[in-house]
């Protein structure tokens, strides 16, 4: 952790929803005047689209139907620890991006499936990391020791499978199947990998949908806010002030000492009450520091 370049993580898996948080914090960011040095958890990945398939394939003919992104082996962890120990220390640090799509690769000028090229960060305030691996502790590499706020997102399982299934089949062109296919390959590596880390964070946001879900795979629709409850469990409840957020947010309560449960049309809300003290605790840190 550093006082003077600190470094914020959103974590989850695949369809879990943590654009939508990365959404608020730029929000926040805006307009607090804070700029970020943003990566992306997809940019430590080991391999293109056509070398992940081809060792997909390669594992399946060794006997191992698991092999998957979710796991240490397919990701370049020790990279992603690099550039969070040298911002932590010196404020740069180098990433690339990841082409999902057509649309990004317009953007970016690499075909989909591919890196770009390794790029400096800009100067910054802070540093901003959304992806799968966040809080990943393994024998080689110990992620959270470098982030000063780490969150988690975490809907119920079911809800996950139907925001994955129709994101990658709308914008990204896979078919059910497919995709029921990779949440298949990846199980073994979510349960190793994936859930352990959410008990390191420090906030965790939890969607949980009050309509049936009960099978995530004919699922025609996505439930909206409006048909979700937001849990949020604090791993420091000490410094959280639980009666200012009852108060906000309408209709609100607590379902043990250390969570707050809210609609899901709060969710904005409740993210933007309860990140910006925690941004300005890092920012008056940071000045003091400087």
């Amino acid at each position: 952790m550093s006082a003077r370049y600190p470094i914020i993580a959103i974590t989850g898996s695949s369809g879990a929803g943590t654009t939508t948080v990365k959404d608020t914090f730029e929000k926040i960011f805006k307009r607090e005047g804070i700029t970020s040095a943003s990566i992306e958890g997809d940019a430590f990945h080991k391999y293109d689209r056509a070398g992940m398939k081809a060792k997909v394939a390669e594992e399946e003919a060794r006997g191992n139907a698991h092999f998957s992104h979710f796991g240490p082996e397919a990701n370049e962890l020790e990279i992603l620890e690099s550039v969070f120990e040298e911002y932590g220390r010196k404020g740069t640090g180098k990433t690339r991006h990841y082409v999902h799509d057509e649309k990004e690769a317009k953007v970016l000028g690499s075909p989909p499936g591919t890196f770009t090229d390794w790029r400096d960060l800009p100067p910054s305030d802070l540093m901003f990391y959304e992806g799968l691996h966040g809080c990943m502790v393994t024998d080689k590499v110990n992620l959270p020791r470098h982030i000063d706020l780490k969150i988690g997102v975490v809907p119920v399982i079911n809800l996950e499978w139907i925001q994955k299934i129709h994101r990658d089949s709308s914008s990204r062109g896979y078919s059910t199947e497919a995709v029921t296919d990779t949440i298949l390959r990846r199980m073994p590596d979510y349960v190793n990998y994936i859930c352990p880390q959410f008990s390191l964070t420090d906030i965790n946001f939890q969607r949980v949908p009050i309509v049936d879900t009960s099978n995530p795979f004919v699922a025609r629709w996505i439930p909206t806010p409006a048909e979700s409850m937001i849990v949020i469990p604090f791993s420091n409840p000490r410094c959280i002030d639980f009666p200012y957020l009852m108060s906000m947010l309408n209709g609100s309560f607590m379902s043990r000492a250390n969570s707050i449960v809210c609609s899901g049309e709060k969710l904005d809300l409740a993210m933007q009450l309860i990140f910006t003290p925690l941004i300005h605790k890092l920012m008056d840190a940071k000045r003091r520091a400087s």
